[in-house]
C-alpha cells in the first residue's frame, strides 16, 4: 500500500479528506447528517456501540428546541470529558455555552449534566486520549493521535473541551405530617391508642 509523504497510506488520507469534506465549515452535510441521525438511535439506545458512544442533547441557543448530536466521551483521571473535533465553530458548542452548560447525556436511559469547559492549557492530555478513543475525529485533528503533549498544546486553544458533571437528582422531601399521618391510617396503624400511658 502506497505511503503518502506525511507517512499515512494513502488510502487513509484519502478517507480523511473525504470527512473533512463531509464537516466542510465545521457543520455535518448530506451523507454525514444521514449518519449522525443513525448514530444518535444507536447510541442513545445503548445498540452496536461502543460504551463510550453517546448522544448529547442541549436546547438551541436560537430555537429553544432540543437538538441532538452523537458524541464520544473520554476519561482520564476518573473524569469524563466532551471534545469538539470540528473546533470552535461547532454548532454543539455554541450551544452548550448559551445554556450555560446544562445537558443532557443519553445511552439507554437521561443522564442530565453541567458541561464545564476547559481551560486550553489543561486540555492536552485530554485531546490525546480523545483521539485514541474516536477515530472518527482523527481527520478533524491535526495532530497524530502518538504525537507528543507538546504538539496538543499548540493546538488546544482551537478545540473546545468540556468535563462532564452528574448532576444528582434531590433527595425526596418528607411529607407533611398530615399525608404521614393518612398513609399510617391506610395501613391500619392509627398511632397511640387512648388509655394508654
Amino acid at each position: 500500500m502506497g505511503r503518502t509523504s506525511d507517512g499515512r497510506p494513502g488510502v487513509v488520507r484519502r478517507l480523511h479528506g473525504l470527512k473533512r469534506w463531509m464537516y466542510r465549515g465545521a457543520r455535518p452535510h448530506g451523507v454525514a447528517r444521514m449518519m449522525n441521525r443513525v448514530s444518535q438511535l444507536l447510541y442513545s439506545a445503548g445498540l452496536l456501540s461502543p460504551a463510550r458512544a453517546m448522544t448529547l442533547e442541549v436546547t438551541g441557543r436560537r430555537t429553544g428546541r432540543r437538538v441532538t448530536f452523537p458524541v464520544v466521551v473520554a476519561d482520564l483521571d476518573g473524569e469524563r470529558y466532551l471534545v469538539s473535533m470540528l473546533g470552535t465553530r461547532a454548532n454543539w458548542v455554541r450551544n452548550v455555552r448559551a445554556a450555560e452548560g446544562r445537558a443532557v447525556l443519553m445511552r439507554g436511559g437521561r443522564e442530565p449534566v453541567i458541561l464545564v469547559e476547559v481551560e486550553p492549557a489543561d486540555r492536552a492530555p485530554i485531546l490525546r486520549r480523545y483521539l485514541e478513543l474516536a477515530p472518527g475525529a482523527r481527520p478533524h485533528v491535526p495532530v497524530d493521535r502518538h504525537a507528543p503533549l507538546e504538539e496538543f498544546e499548540r493546538i488546544a486553544a482551537d478545540f473546545p473541551v468540556f468535563r462532564v458533571v452528574r448532576i444528582s437528582p434531590p433527595a425526596p422531601s418528607p411529607a407533611p405530617a398530615a399525608e404521614q399521618g393518612k398513609a399510617r391510617s391506610a395501613r391500619g396503624d392509627a398511632g397511640p391508642r387512648a388509655g394508654r400511658g
